[in-house]
């Protein structure tokens, strides 16, 4: 059976809103890419689910939804409570009896107790976690009623790959998954009955011309994978349902998801109990989980290129990078630095509703004229957040302060500082602009307008715009992680024997991702030995989206990392006619690209501030980003040769000029800190004296501050 969407649900049945750990997660896994969504309640979940469900519809996707929680009982549960085996039989005596309200309250314990009291004696759950008593509701573990098991086939299945079994009739305490089931199947249950004959149960009803098919998951299967997978901010949960969303798309695509909806079991048993995807063959999803990569040759120049112009590099970079970070669901006040994934609209119009944008007295500027105007003063006052309730007659003004809800009867407002008041009445000298002082409602914003547009970088000014206009979570792509890699026997980190050199490029390239918001990953130092390299890269392909490293990337006898790229992954070494920073390799490990850049920290930073940083945005959703370029008159002079573009460490002078430093060399790294700039001098050839025009690139226009 193949799908075109997987989507996988981790259910919680936590009695209030929570995120984070513990809590509900959503992974969305397509043919181009995987994100998670995290919910805070059931409610919303279900909403987010239902709506997921009818896109596919709409759109003709068939669609697999696997969700973390047991779909039926051992044998012998549903007969006892329903009279009938099935466990169908099951969900509908609980979809009627189970609530579940917009808060997280539920009455899953009330139902199970009602459930226990079909037994003589004990009935098998058990698990109050509330301090309140429930009647019939045990909180320890009983014996199970006689003929009823503990777990079901599956679980028992599972156990054999070494997954721990977990018992339907525990609902609270370490391990419990009951309360997840009971909170669960009636929620699917109002989402089947949504789109009747278009969605069935696995393998608790025939799939074959079900668009969409909801089957049952356990998130414990690929642990080890999980466990790699994490990263720095990433709860385990998020990981667990990209990782099985992945898995599972995967599996429908080539085939495999059909062997595992096969099971070796009788069919009154799968009918009666259900049963979890890889119950019992757990191996078949434990394969490598390659995210989306770039091409393996789309580095490659055209044939015979041997220099290249600056722009014709950058153009040859923008057009084969695209964006490598899966998108996520987080909530507005952790969003600073991402990268809006989608079109964010507002969710209420800012302002609200018209409001004042002064102190002073507010009226209907119909009874107004000109010269002095006098108007009774109506007890009360608008206040913001304290609106004036009721209607100011006409003729009549009111009391009203900055941000405060325009009464029904005013449009005007007048400045206090502009009127006099006295014997409880206003006067001031007409006549007055219509609607003075006042914000019409949306002047900012409408509801459902654009507030930003996808691949914004979301700032602190951003946050406040989103967050005006009731935006509480924002669709953002990962934060980039950008890997930094140091080789060569000549460098160390401290104690430099005279033949050795201090470690300057690692620390200033984490610095410049850091800034530049993207997750910065220290890959530390490796000496050039071929295994030592090796070993550093594939550590790195599965923790980073892209990797830079300095030296060691051209084609010299000494320079380790391009000759075991070419070997064993894909290189072109690009020679840009530009100075400083010619040699610029660009790579492919494992699918990660590597960015070479040179081993001088002047061409360094050059080539990664006019090279890397554009495309590192690219690579994070944000687009290619453009240096900010301003023409200023020079406070040098130079004759520059054609060929190649050159960059030149700049600053201005008090005078609103640009000056160069004093050596072009770039040996002397003091000139990176004196700057405050590039000065870019074209390729042809050109003479510059004091007061010519140049073009100057701010370091804060390069994300360098």
């Amino acid at each position: 059976m193949s799908f075109d969407r997987v989507i996988v649900l981790d259910w919680s049945a936590a009695g209030k809103p929570t995120m984070g750990k513990d809590s509900i997660w959503i992974g969305i896994a397509t043919p181009t890419g995987t994100t998670a969504e995290n919910i805070a309640t059931r409610h919303a979940a279900e909403k987010r689910l239902a709506a997921l469900i009818a896109q596919s519809l709409d759109t003709g996707e068939s669609l697999l939804l696997a969700c973390d929680f047991a779909f039926g009982a051992p044998q012998g549960l549903a007969r006892r409570i329903t009279g009938e085996t099935h466990a169908l039989a099951l969900w509908d005596w609980l979809a009627a009896r189970v609530t579940d309200t917009p808060k997280n309250v539920t009455n899953y314990r009330d139902v199970a107790a009602e459930m226990n009291r079909h037994f003589p004696g004990q009935g098998p759950f058990w698990g109050n976690g509330m301090k309140l008593e429930t009647a019939d509701l045990p909180k320890l573990k009983p014996e199970p009623p006689e003929g009823l098991a503990v777990f079901r086939q599956a679980e028992l299945a599972g156990h054999e790959n070494h997954l721990k079994p977990k018992t339907l009739w525990q609902l609270a305490g370490a391990g419990a998954v009951g309360a997840q089931t009971l909170t669960g199947i009636p929620m699917l249950h109002r989402l089947r009955a949504m789109h009747p004959g278009r969605i069935a149960v696995w393998p608790l009803e025939p799939t074959d011309t079900a668009p969409v098919v909801i089957a049952e998951a356990y998130l414990s299967m690929l642990k080890a994978e999980v466990a790699a997978a994490v990263i720095e901010g990433m709860v385990t949960d998020e990981a667990q349902v990209r990782l099985h969303a992945q898995a599972f798309l995967r599996l429908a695509l080539d085939g495999g998801l059909s062997r595992l909806m096969a099971p070796d079991q009788p069919p009154e048993v799968l009918r009666s109990e259900g049963w979890y995807l890889g119950a019992g063959c757990a191996a078949a999803l434990q394969v490598p989980l390659v995210p989306p990569r770039l091409r393996n040759d789309c580095f490659a120049m055209p044939q015979g290129v041997e220099w290249v112009p600056v722009e014709e590099a950058l153009a040859r970079l923008r057009s084969v990078l695209r964006p490598v970070t899966e998108c996520t669901s987080v909530p507005l006040v952790q969003a600073l630095g991402l990268v809006l994934a989608e079109d964010t609209r507002a969710l209420r119009s800012n302002p609200p509703q018209p409001n004042s944008a002064v102190d002073g007295y507010g009226f209907a500027h119909a009874a107004t004229g000109a010269g002095i105007c006098q108007l009774p003063l109506l007890n009360g006052r608008s206040a913001a957040g304290q609106p004036f309730v009721g209607q100011v007659p006409m003729g009549h003004a009111i009391r009203i302060l900055t941000g405060a809800v325009l009464p029904k009867g005013v449009d005007t407002v007048v400045l206090e500082e502009d009127c006099a008041i006295g014997n409880g009445v206003i006067a001031f000298d007409g006549p007055i602009r219509p609607r003075a002082n006042t914000r019409r409602a949306g002047e900012d914003i409408v509801a459902g307008d654009i507030a930003l547009r996808r691949g914004h970088h979301l700032r602190a000014p951003d946050i406040a715009f989103l967050a005006a206009t009731g935006v509480h979570t924002a669709r953002a792509y990962r934060r980039l992680r950008v890997g930094v890699l140091s080789t060569g026997d000549e460098i160390v980190t401290a104690h430099a024997a005279p033949h050795q050199i201090y470690d300057a490029n690692r620390p200033m390239l984490l610095a410049l991702a850091k800034g530049w918001g993207f997750d910065a990953v220290d890959l530390g130092h490796v000496r050039d030995a071929t295994d030592l390299i090796r070993n550093r890269l594939d550590a790195a392909a599965t923790a980073t989206d892209v990797i830079l490293t300095s030296g060691g990337a051209s084609a010299g006898d000494e320079d380790h990392v391009s000759r075991l790229l070419c070997a064993e992954g894909t290189l072109s070494s690009w020679r840009i006619a530009m100075k400083p920073g010619r040699p610029l390799a660009l790579a492919l490990w494992h699918g990660v690209p590597v960015f070479g850049l040179p081993g001088n920290p002047v061409a360094a930073l050059t080539c990664a501030l006019i090279f890397a940083r554009p495309a590192l945005w690219a690579l994070s959703g944000a687009g290619w980003a453009e240096p900010q370029r301003v023409t200023l008159p020079s406070a040098f002079q130079k004759d520059k040769k054609a060929g190649r573009r050159e960059y030149l460490r700049a600053r201005t002078t008090g005078d609103g000029r640009v000056e160069v430093f004093s050596s072009e060399g770039s040996g002397r790294i003091s000139g990176l800190s004196w700057a405050t700039g590039l000065v870019e001098l074209p390729d042809h050839a050109m003479t510059i004296v004091p007061g010519d025009p140049v073009q100057f690139l701010p370091y804060s226009g390069l994300g360098l501050f």
